[in-house]
């Protein structure tokens, strides 16, 4: 099995910045793509930003410009730095991989527990 355990959550004020981090561990053969998804109360998770093995990234309209994640293939870790945050931002932040833990086993999709972001004067 894969863990993820994020961190860098916290508050911050509209405008300023934060970086999430995130380190899969456990029984890993091979980690496919890798993102940050979100969700507030009452709204469906959705995707953030997401990276390849091979780095290529894909981000939700609402965040381009803004955000940028990154990936340490060697370490098994994500970054999410986070510029000029807006209250819309606020949410709990969700770490997703895909990956295998075998040669012998498939892809499966692993969560981490989640760090909360809330952006506030």
């Amino acid at each position: 099995q894969v863990q993820l355990v994020e961190s860098g959550g916290g508050l911050v004020q509209p405008g300023g910045s934060l970086r999430l981090a995130c380190a899969a561990s456990g029984s890993i053969f091979r980690i496919d793509a890798m993102g940050w998804y979100r969700q507030v109360p009452g709204k469906q998770r959705e995707l953030v930003a997401s990276i390849t093995s091979g780095g290529s990234t894909n981000y939700a309209d609402s965040v381009k410009g803004r955000f940028t994640i990154s990936r340490d293939n060697a370490k098994n870790t994500v970054s999410l730095q986070m510029n000029n945050l807006k209250p819309e931002d606020t949410a709990v932040y969700y770490c997703n991989s895909r990956a295998r833990s075998s040669i012998l086993d498939l892809f499966k999709e692993y969560w981490g527990k989640g760090t909360l972001v809330t952006v506030s004067s």
